[in-house]
């Protein structure tokens, strides 16, 4: 502004200041004007002595000093007005203070105030007073108001015409009663995209002949007929323009002073850029709730991909280092990278843009904008016309005719970045848009992959951590079910989801003396790596019991108080992962195929399911042992018989109660019972056919399954003799056992068994109880067993020079492949294994 030009703006406003005592301390050219007094007249006097009238809305109170002469007129003049050019004091504005004005608590006053002028004339101003704060601490008052009789400006009619054609952030238009062009603003006509001399006459769906177009005319016709005004929101692109932009209309009716309609106009701001700002805003809100909603790498990547698609690019794909997914760090200084594609999303149906399709992996050379993007941990964005893209694509075919079909013209290539570790890389491209990326795209690009980065790259992390675990718990089971001959077996176990960590459920086969095998199905308390170890060492331990062929009840007492001495550690050390945790389930069942009878002892299991060849079901009704780790209660132990055929299946409480955690256990038991009548090819063929009608998709606790259908032993296999408790009994035994050796055609076996059954017949009568018993059994090994009704358990031991005897165990030790020692309701019994192979002809086993 020019030096005239503020001088002219000093005189043509009056600024008057006053301090909070009601003095003038501040008074400029345009109250000199006003009112006629000088600087020097007014500065330090009482604002109230320029009143010629005090309003009623300033409610002053009365004046400390004398009186003053109210006029009765707010207009009139003073009968007396004074000689001199010094204003009047006994005329009060606020007594001693502006807090008379009853304005204090206001920021600003605004009213009509009748002012004495210098030669006694009162003179009416609109006053705005500001009640403010210097930059120096003080408080006062700002009066201001305009000069009045200043002369009008000649060209204020110019000056509102061109104001309104030359506007350049309103876009404006008057239309007639047909709603034709009548005049329009030159941001209007930058925003149709044509000059005034092409608008008049034409309506705006002439101009722009779109559907919104249509919308606005709609509503100008509804505003033209009711008056009221309208504000409408839209999103276009004028035509010869690349990028959409977004407008805010009002609609409004125009009436002459007789209030005859004259038309409609209209007045849009391009909202475009906070249009953008809202749009990114919601993107990243959508990205917070959609990025990151489970812990898995693949759906997170295309979770990324989903939410850039089409908010962001029309065509997007992540890709992650091949070093990080194994778990290694890669160096991106420089040279090309190997990355694999983990997803992709396109606006098309199918994503045809794409070169390489999830799985795949592709070495991206060091000029191109991935590797480029990983090196500097920096977003990169380029146009396809640039050198760098040219070089990347040199040489590359498929990826110079995606370019040229699909017309990609955009890209941005953003790292993937968590903790200081490079993960890969996400590229998004634009082909249907026809407005490049800028630079508000780089950074909302930016932002969408710092946040998948952080929750892909704890999605491995969780990936990684849970196969450690569910490795641990597999190699923990049995890799492979072990050869024996009494059942045919088939099992599976399902760890659950994600959410629920993975548990410590069990199961084994274990071999045992006399052609007989135990079943045994576990669950241990809790998941996680914790529950796995604890379920380990149970499965050790009960393999350890079972060596020594303890009887099912008296196996689960020792498993008891193995429990409790874990439990016990564990408060000890004061792991807050594992106190108070420790406890298990467990059914451990042994099956003698000679006799067909088996034995079941629980502790705090399930019930196991009896499947008969008659075609019934049943939940065998096992005592209702106490769960492992209480202590103090017995196991009681059922023995029941089981025909040959028969299905037993031992399962743990997942199985049964996994469909819903509020499912009623009685009513996933009667559905297991109804699956094992269902007719299958195979064990295995039934196993899953049972994990398929009784689980949902994803079980939410571990699944153990356990089938075993019996096998008997053809009673040919088996040949059972009395001895007499006389030491020259021990030949007959002999010669009885090598006969029916050469019936079985096992004569190369005779002179190994008849050394193991003289010895084992000599202990029994010498050492134990009648009566004696010698049972050899023709299964997989040869099989010798001497039972009598003596409680003393035997022991190898070595013997010294000059004993006479001590030998005969380790001789049996030596010959057989192994031995050992069980004890039975009445006395025990001791038995060796030979190896001579599998049994011969399909009438072993029936």
């Amino acid at each position: 502004m020019s030096e005239a030009s503020r001088a002219g703006g000093e005189v043509l406003t009056a600024r008057v200041t006053v301090d909070e005592q009601g003095a003038v301390t501040g008074w400029n050219a345009g109250a000199v004007r006003l009112l006629g007094y000088t600087l020097e007249e007014v500065v330090g006097r009482p604002a109230a002595t320029l009143l010629a009238h005090t309003p009623p809305a300033l409610d002053l109170p009365p004046a400390t000093g004398p009186p003053a002469t109210t006029q009765p007129s707010a207009v009139a003049p003073p009968t007396d007005p004074p000689a001199t050019g010094v204003p009047p004091t006994d005329v009060p504005l606020a007594g001693s203070s502006t807090a008379g004005l009853a304005l204090a608590d206001l920021p600003r006053w605004h009213g009509v105030l009748v002012l004495r002028r210098r030669d006694g004339r009162p003179v009416e101003v609109r006053v705005v007073a500001h009640h403010r704060t210097r930059d120096d601490g003080v408080r006062d008052w700002l009066l201001v108001c305009a000069v009045p009789g200043s002369p009008p400006r000649t060209d204020e009619e110019a000056l509102m015409r061109w104001g309104f054609l030359e506007s350049p952030c309103c876009a404006t238009s008057v239309h007639d009663t047909d709603l034709r062009f009548c005049r329009s603003n030159r941001a209007a006509q930058r925003a149709l995209g044509l000059g005034e001399e092409y608008l008049r006459g034409l309506r705006i769906t002439d101009v722009l002949p779109t559907a919104s177009a249509r919308d606005v005319e709609r509503l100008m016709r509804r505003t033209l007929e009711t008056g009221e005004p309208r504000h409408v929101a839209n999103v276009a692109r004028a035509p010869g323009e690349s990028r959409q932009h977004a407008w805010a209309v009002d609609l409004y009716r125009v009436q002459d002073a007789d209030g005859r309609v004259l038309g409609v106009a209209s007045t849009g701001h391009d909202m475009t850029e906070q249009h953008r700002a809202r749009q990114r805003l919601q993107l990243i809100a959508e990205a917070s709730t959609r990025i990151g909603s489970t812990l898995d790498v693949t759906r997170t990547a295309q979770e990324l991909a989903d939410v850039a698609v089409s908010g962001l690019a029309d065509f997007v794909s992540v890709d992650l280092l091949t070093s990080f997914e194994a778990g290694q760090e890669e160096t991106t200084t420089g040279g090309p990278l190997p990355l694999r594609r983990v997803a992709h999303r396109s606006v098309l149906p199918g994503a045809p843009e794409a070169v390489l399709q999830p799985g795949d992996v592709d070495v991206y050379p060091e000029s191109s904008p991935p590797a480029e993007s990983l090196r500097t941990g920096r977003a990169v964005r380029r146009q396809v016309t640039e050198s760098a893209i040219a070089a990347w694509v040199a040489g590359d075919s498929v990826r110079t005719a995606r370019i040229r079909d699909f017309g990609l013209h955009s890209v941005i290539a953003v790292p993937l970045t968590a903790r200081g570790t490079a993960l890969g890389v996400a590229v998004l491209v634009r082909h249907r848009r026809p407005e490049p990326f800028q630079h508000d795209d780089v950074v909302l690009a930016e932002e969408l992959a710092a946040k998948a980065a952080v929750c892909i790259d704890n999605a491995w992390r969780y990936t990684r951590e849970r196969r450690t675990a569910v490795t641990l718990q597999r190699s923990l089971l049995p890799q492979r079910l072990p050869e024996q001959s009494a059942m045919e077996i088939a099992s599976r176990y399902l760890p659950s989801d994600a959410r629920a960590g993975v548990g410590g459920d069990w199961f084994d086969v274990i071999p045992l003396s006399g052609a007989r095998v135990a079943l045994v199905v576990g669950d241990v308390v809790g998941h996680g790596i914790h529950a796995s170890a604890t379920m380990g060492r149970l499965r050790t331990a009960v393999r350890t019991l079972a060596d020594i062929d303890l009887p099912p009840g008296e196996l689960l007492t020792h498993l008891d108080d193995l429990v409790g001495r874990l439990a016990t550690e564990a408060d000890t050390l004061g792991d807050e992962g594992t106190a108070g945790d420790v406890g298990a389930t467990c059914l451990y069942a042994v099956y003698d195929p000679v006799t067909r009878r088996c034995t079941l002892a629980r502790a705090g299991h399930p019930l196991p399911a009896v499947a008969r060849t008659d075609g019934t079901v049943e939940l065998l009704p096992l005592p209702a042992g106490p769960p492992l780790g209480l202590g103090g209660l017995p196991f009681e132990a059922l023995e029941t018989e089981l025909p040959e055929g028969s299905l037993l299946a031992l399962y743990t409480d997942g199985l049964i109660t996994s469909r819903s955690r509020d499912s009623d256990v009685d009513d996933g038991a009667a559905r297991l019972c109804r699956s094992l009548t269902a007719p299958a090819a195979s064990l295995d063929v039934m196993c899953d056919a049972v994990l398929d009608s009784l689980l949902p998709r994803t079980p939410a606790d571990d699944v153990a399954l356990l089938l075993a259908r019996t096998r008997v032993l053809d009673a040919s296999r088996v040949a059972t003799w009395d001895v007499d408790a006389d030491p020259a009994a021990v030949a007959d035994a002999r010669k009885k056992a090598v006969g029916r050796l050469a019936d079985w055609g096992l004569a190369d076996a005779a002179f190994v068994t008849e050394l193991i059954v003289s010895e084992l017949v000599t202990n029994a009568i010498r050492h134990g109880e009648p009566p004696v018993q010698l049972r050899l059994i023709h299964d997989r090994t040869l099989i010798c067993e001497v039972s009598d009704a003596g409680g003393t358990a035997p022991h190898m031991r070595r013997a010294r020079t000059y004993d006479e005897g001590g030998r005969g165990l380790l001789l049996v030790a030596q010959l057989s492949r192994r031995w050992g020692a069980r004890p039975g309701a009445k006395g025990k019994t001791i038995w060796a294994e030979q190896e001579i192979g599998g049994p011969e002809g399909e009438g072993a086993w029936s």
